[in-house]
């Protein structure tokens, strides 16, 4: 075989290697395109506003993408707002499913949630199971916790007070979600503040939360908004 085969064979084998390897996505920046999220209940107001999605709701509102995801790395930046009388919660739900609610007289979304809590709990970063009866699943709350045979191992199982302080009031916060497989972390600002292993959820959609006010019920003003920025996914 002369060495011009040689060459040719091993070219041709490199090029192969290349076309089967799986080749891991770039992150995908979602924030700026309407068109890539959908609005599933008969209430909620989003509005995009230069590199950033404002969220207005009078009561608990997800902004879903219309893409689902299965195993992704998702970041994003998220400031709620101080007002006074009124804390404003929000969240990021993933894997998030759709069903119709008789209670809201829409479709609502529930799945896996980010805790965004800035009251004085200090439980953002937290795992959240949103509108099913698993409720809090990290931290454990006494009254409503119910994780079940699907929470297979909490892998940093203790709340410690460098994860209640890593959220920033009145600023801009950056969460990292990993989902891959059952295997869940949760960075926020940095800080690794959950990491379980849970069965229940696959795949679904990526969701941003107003959780509702009361203040822009009554009277409109926009000063109750939650804003997002720099989302961005990579399928793994």
């Amino acid at each position: 075989m002369t060495s011009t085969m040689n060459i040719s064979l091993r070219a041709t084998a490199f090029l192969y290697a290349l076309a089967t390897a799986g080749v891991q996505a770039a992150p995908v920046d979602i924030t700026h395109d309407p068109n890539l999220w959908m609005n599933v209940t008969s209430f909620g107001e989003a509005h995009w506003l230069g590199n950033e999605i404002h969220l207005l709701s009078t009561g608990n509102w997800f902004l879903l993408t219309k893409k689902r995801y299965a195993d992704f790395t998702l970041e994003l930046e998220v400031i709620v707002p101080e007002v006074e009388g009124e804390y404003v919660n929000s969240g990021i739900l993933f894997r998030a499913q759709t069903r119709y609610s008789a209670e809201a007289e829409s479709q609502i979304a529930w799945g896996y949630q980010a805790e965004v809590d800035p009251s004085e709990r200090a439980w953002s970063g937290g795992l959240y199971e949103q509108s099913t009866p698993r409720q809090w699943l990290f931290p454990l709350h006494p009254e409503r916790s119910a994780p079940g045979e699907h929470f297979r191992e909490n892998h940093s199982p203790e709340w410690t007070a460098e994860k209640a302080q890593a959220f920033r009031a009145g600023e801009w916060n950056h969460y990292r979600i990993t989902a891959v497989g059952p295997e869940i972390r949760i960075w926020l600002n940095g800080v690794l503040t959950t990491h379980v292993t849970d069965t229940h959820l696959d795949e679904g959609f990526i969701g941003i939360q107003h959780h509702g006010s009361k203040g822009f019920a009554e009277t409109g003003d926009t000063a109750y908004t939650v804003k997002f920025r720099n989302i961005t996914i990579e399928e793994l």
